[in-house]
Protein backbone atom coordinates (compact mmCIF):
# COMPACT_ATOMS: atom_id res chain seq x y z
CA UNK A 1 0.00 0.00 0.00
CA UNK A 2 3.08 2.44 0.10
CA UNK A 3 2.96 5.61 -1.82
CA UNK A 4 -0.01 6.90 -1.05
CA UNK A 5 -2.32 7.39 1.81
CA UNK A 6 -5.54 6.30 1.36
CA UNK A 7 -6.97 6.54 4.88
CA UNK A 8 -6.53 10.01 4.66
CA UNK A 9 -9.00 10.18 2.21
CA UNK A 10 -11.20 7.89 4.73
CA UNK A 11 -10.79 9.35 7.83
CA UNK A 12 -12.41 12.10 8.95
CA UNK A 13 -11.33 15.34 9.32
CA UNK A 14 -12.91 18.75 11.31
CA UNK A 15 -11.13 21.82 12.13
CA UNK A 16 -10.06 21.60 15.31
CA UNK A 17 -11.46 24.42 16.86
CA UNK A 18 -12.03 25.25 20.53
CA UNK A 19 -15.36 23.71 20.53
CA UNK A 20 -14.45 20.98 18.39
CA UNK A 21 -11.21 19.59 20.63
CA UNK A 22 -13.89 20.07 23.81
CA UNK A 23 -15.99 17.31 22.28
CA UNK A 24 -12.88 15.24 21.62
CA UNK A 25 -11.86 15.29 25.01
CA UNK A 26 -15.27 14.55 26.06
CA UNK A 27 -15.04 11.31 24.20
CA UNK A 28 -11.69 10.55 25.61
CA UNK A 29 -13.25 11.12 28.63
CA UNK A 30 -15.75 8.85 28.48
CA UNK A 31 -13.33 5.68 27.65
CA UNK A 32 -10.82 6.85 30.18
CA UNK A 33 -14.01 6.22 32.11
CA UNK A 34 -14.43 2.69 30.65
CA UNK A 35 -11.31 1.80 30.50
CA UNK A 36 -10.80 2.06 34.38
CA UNK A 37 -14.14 0.22 34.97
CA UNK A 38 -13.84 -2.55 32.42
CA UNK A 39 -9.30 -2.43 33.46
CA UNK A 40 -10.20 -2.70 37.35
CA UNK A 41 -7.76 0.11 37.96
CA UNK A 42 -6.76 3.36 37.41
CA UNK A 43 -3.12 2.81 37.16
CA UNK A 44 -2.26 2.58 33.39
CA UNK A 45 1.16 0.61 34.14
CA UNK A 46 -1.56 -2.18 34.57
CA UNK A 47 -4.24 -1.50 32.89
CA UNK A 48 -3.50 -2.22 29.29
CA UNK A 49 -6.78 -0.57 28.19
CA UNK A 50 -6.17 2.83 30.18
CA UNK A 51 -2.61 2.98 28.72
CA UNK A 52 -4.10 2.79 25.47
CA UNK A 53 -6.64 5.25 25.90
CA UNK A 54 -4.45 7.54 27.15
CA UNK A 55 -1.66 7.16 24.31
CA UNK A 56 -4.76 7.85 22.58
CA UNK A 57 -5.84 11.12 24.60
CA UNK A 58 -1.80 12.18 24.09
CA UNK A 59 -1.77 11.83 20.40
CA UNK A 60 -5.35 14.32 20.33
CA UNK A 61 -3.10 16.94 22.71
CA UNK A 62 -5.50 16.32 25.39
CA UNK A 63 -3.64 18.26 28.59
CA UNK A 64 -2.25 15.69 31.12
CA UNK A 65 -4.17 17.70 34.19
CA UNK A 66 -7.11 16.78 32.06
CA UNK A 67 -6.14 13.31 31.67
CA UNK A 68 -5.42 12.71 35.18
CA UNK A 69 -8.50 15.01 36.23
CA UNK A 70 -10.65 12.33 34.26
CA UNK A 71 -8.80 8.97 35.91
CA UNK A 72 -9.04 10.46 38.96
CA UNK A 73 -12.83 11.35 38.87
CA UNK A 74 -13.52 7.84 37.10
CA UNK A 75 -11.70 5.82 39.85
CA UNK A 76 -13.50 7.98 42.77
CA UNK A 77 -16.97 8.22 41.86
CA UNK A 78 -17.06 5.49 39.19
CA UNK A 79 -18.02 7.49 36.51
CA UNK A 80 -18.57 5.22 33.62
CA UNK A 81 -20.55 2.32 35.61
CA UNK A 82 -23.71 2.76 34.04
CA UNK A 83 -22.12 3.54 30.26
CA UNK A 84 -22.55 0.82 27.36
CA UNK A 85 -20.87 0.81 24.02
CA UNK A 86 -23.23 -0.24 21.52
CA UNK A 87 -22.64 0.02 17.55
CA UNK A 88 -25.17 0.86 15.14
CA UNK A 89 -24.82 0.26 11.13
CA UNK A 90 -26.52 1.40 8.15
CA UNK A 91 -26.18 2.82 4.53
CA UNK A 92 -25.85 6.55 3.75
CA UNK A 93 -26.69 8.46 0.22
CA UNK A 94 -24.86 6.80 -2.20
CA UNK A 95 -24.25 3.76 -1.28
CA UNK A 96 -21.88 4.52 1.59
CA UNK A 97 -21.71 1.67 4.30
CA UNK A 98 -21.43 3.64 8.00
CA UNK A 99 -20.81 2.74 11.30
CA UNK A 100 -21.25 4.16 14.12
CA UNK A 101 -19.58 3.65 18.29
CA UNK A 102 -21.37 5.10 20.57
CA UNK A 103 -21.11 5.43 24.41
CA UNK A 104 -24.50 5.71 26.45
CA UNK A 105 -26.42 5.47 29.57
CA UNK A 106 -29.66 5.18 27.64
CA UNK A 107 -29.59 2.23 25.29
CA UNK A 108 -32.75 2.99 24.04
CA UNK A 109 -32.57 6.84 23.61
CA UNK A 110 -29.24 6.21 21.40
CA UNK A 111 -31.19 3.93 19.03
CA UNK A 112 -34.11 6.09 18.69
CA UNK A 113 -31.72 9.15 17.84
CA UNK A 114 -29.61 7.50 15.82
CA UNK A 115 -32.06 6.11 13.54
CA UNK A 116 -33.85 9.37 13.21
CA UNK A 117 -30.16 11.06 12.19
CA UNK A 118 -29.70 8.28 9.12
CA UNK A 119 -33.41 8.82 7.99
CA UNK A 120 -33.38 12.69 8.46
CA UNK A 121 -30.12 13.00 6.04
CA UNK A 122 -30.90 9.92 3.38
CA UNK A 123 -29.78 6.95 4.93
CA UNK A 124 -31.21 3.69 6.38
CA UNK A 125 -29.89 2.31 9.64
CA UNK A 126 -30.18 -1.54 9.71
CA UNK A 127 -29.29 -4.26 12.33
CA UNK A 128 -26.42 -5.44 13.65
CA UNK A 129 -24.05 -7.40 10.71
CA UNK A 130 -25.24 -5.20 7.98
CA UNK A 131 -22.35 -3.49 6.37
CA UNK A 132 -19.58 -4.66 9.92
CA UNK A 133 -18.69 -7.31 7.46
CA UNK A 134 -17.10 -4.87 5.05
CA UNK A 135 -15.04 -3.42 7.61
CA UNK A 136 -12.08 -5.12 9.53
CA UNK A 137 -10.90 -4.15 13.01
CA UNK A 138 -7.23 -2.60 12.89
CA UNK A 139 -5.03 -0.77 15.36
CA UNK A 140 -4.32 2.29 13.09
CA UNK A 141 -1.33 5.12 14.03
CA UNK A 142 -0.83 7.79 11.93
CA UNK A 143 2.59 8.83 12.22
CA UNK A 144 3.68 12.64 11.27
CA UNK A 145 6.21 12.33 8.41
CA UNK A 146 6.36 16.70 7.59
CA UNK A 147 10.12 15.98 7.49
CA UNK A 148 9.84 13.75 4.78
CA UNK A 149 11.39 10.30 5.74
CA UNK A 150 12.68 8.35 3.46
CA UNK A 151 9.65 5.74 2.45
CA UNK A 152 11.48 3.02 2.33
CA UNK A 153 12.90 3.78 5.98
CA UNK A 154 9.47 4.53 7.32
CA UNK A 155 8.29 1.25 5.86
CA UNK A 156 10.96 -0.95 7.15
CA UNK A 157 10.75 0.97 10.93
CA UNK A 158 7.05 -0.02 11.33
CA UNK A 159 7.16 -3.62 10.06
CA UNK A 160 10.25 -3.96 12.57
CA UNK A 161 7.81 -2.79 14.83
CA UNK A 162 5.56 -5.50 14.37
CA UNK A 163 2.90 -3.67 11.94
CA UNK A 164 0.99 -5.64 9.01
CA UNK A 165 1.13 -2.93 6.58
CA UNK A 166 2.05 0.90 6.11
CA UNK A 167 0.70 3.60 3.42
CA UNK A 168 3.14 6.24 3.15
CA UNK A 169 1.88 9.66 1.85
CA UNK A 170 3.29 12.89 1.50
CA UNK A 171 3.01 14.36 5.43
CA UNK A 172 2.07 11.38 6.89
CA UNK A 173 2.25 7.20 7.50
CA UNK A 174 -0.23 5.09 8.25
CA UNK A 175 0.44 2.12 9.80
CA UNK A 176 -2.30 -0.89 10.68
CA UNK A 177 -1.67 -3.49 12.96
CA UNK A 178 -3.64 -6.89 14.43
CA UNK A 179 -5.99 -5.03 17.31
CA UNK A 180 -4.31 -7.36 19.77
CA UNK A 181 -0.60 -5.95 18.89
CA UNK A 182 -1.59 -2.31 18.80
CA UNK A 183 0.01 -1.59 21.91
CA UNK A 184 3.12 -3.27 21.24
CA UNK A 185 3.43 -1.76 17.59
CA UNK A 186 3.05 1.83 19.00
CA UNK A 187 5.06 1.43 21.82
CA UNK A 188 7.85 0.62 19.40
CA UNK A 189 6.76 3.48 17.44
CA UNK A 190 7.13 5.72 20.06
CA UNK A 191 10.57 3.92 21.50
CA UNK A 192 11.69 4.38 17.96
CA UNK A 193 11.04 8.63 18.11
CA UNK A 194 7.92 8.66 16.25
CA UNK A 195 5.64 11.54 16.63
CA UNK A 196 1.73 10.04 16.29
CA UNK A 197 -1.02 12.21 15.16
CA UNK A 198 -3.49 10.04 16.35
CA UNK A 199 -3.47 6.34 17.63
CA UNK A 200 -6.43 4.22 17.89
CA UNK A 201 -8.12 0.80 16.86
CA UNK A 202 -11.01 1.60 14.57
CA UNK A 203 -12.64 -0.29 11.32
CA UNK A 204 -10.85 -0.12 8.01
CA UNK A 205 -12.91 -0.89 4.63
CA UNK A 206 -12.06 -3.90 2.69
CA UNK A 207 -13.59 -2.03 -0.30
CA UNK A 208 -14.69 1.27 -0.89
CA UNK A 209 -16.91 3.55 -2.55
CA UNK A 210 -15.51 6.47 -4.20
CA UNK A 211 -17.88 9.59 -4.30
CA UNK A 212 -17.47 12.18 -6.81
CA UNK A 213 -21.24 13.98 -7.67
CA UNK A 214 -20.83 17.22 -6.12
CA UNK A 215 -24.30 16.97 -4.79
CA UNK A 216 -23.68 13.15 -3.16
CA UNK A 217 -20.40 14.38 -2.00
CA UNK A 218 -22.27 17.01 0.30
CA UNK A 219 -25.07 14.42 1.13
CA UNK A 220 -22.21 12.11 2.71
CA UNK A 221 -20.27 14.45 4.40
CA UNK A 222 -23.34 15.87 5.99
CA UNK A 223 -24.55 12.72 7.19
CA UNK A 224 -20.89 11.97 8.65
CA UNK A 225 -20.96 14.92 10.26
CA UNK A 226 -24.38 15.10 11.82
CA UNK A 227 -23.76 11.21 13.21
CA UNK A 228 -19.99 12.05 14.59
CA UNK A 229 -21.65 15.32 16.26
CA UNK A 230 -24.25 13.16 17.87
CA UNK A 231 -23.68 13.89 21.76
CA UNK A 232 -23.05 10.06 22.74
CA UNK A 233 -20.68 8.94 19.25
CA UNK A 234 -17.63 8.13 19.62
CA UNK A 235 -16.14 7.42 16.40
CA UNK A 236 -18.06 7.11 12.71
CA UNK A 237 -16.50 4.85 9.97
CA UNK A 238 -17.06 4.43 6.57
CA UNK A 239 -16.12 3.19 3.24
CA UNK A 240 -16.36 6.26 1.16
CA UNK A 241 -13.20 8.40 -0.66
CA UNK A 242 -14.45 11.83 -0.92
CA UNK A 243 -12.58 14.18 -2.53
CA UNK A 244 -10.08 16.37 -0.78
CA UNK A 245 -11.42 19.58 0.92
CA UNK A 246 -9.95 22.75 0.19
CA UNK A 247 -8.66 24.90 3.14
CA UNK A 248 -10.39 27.59 3.59
CA UNK A 249 -8.19 30.87 4.41
CA UNK A 250 -9.00 32.11 7.72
Amino acid sequence: MSGHNKWSTIKHKKEKTDAQRGKIFTKIGREIAIAVREGGSADPAVNSRLKDVVAKAKAANMPNDNIMRSIKKAAGDGEGANFKEVSYEGYGPAGVALIVEVVTDNLNRSSSEVRHLFDKYGGSMGANGNVSWMFERKGIIEIDNSKGLDEDELMMLALDAGAEDVEVGEESAVVYTDPSDFTMVRDNLEKAGCTFISADRGMVPKNTVEVTDPEAVEKVRRIIDVLDDYDDTQNVFHNAILPEEEEEDD
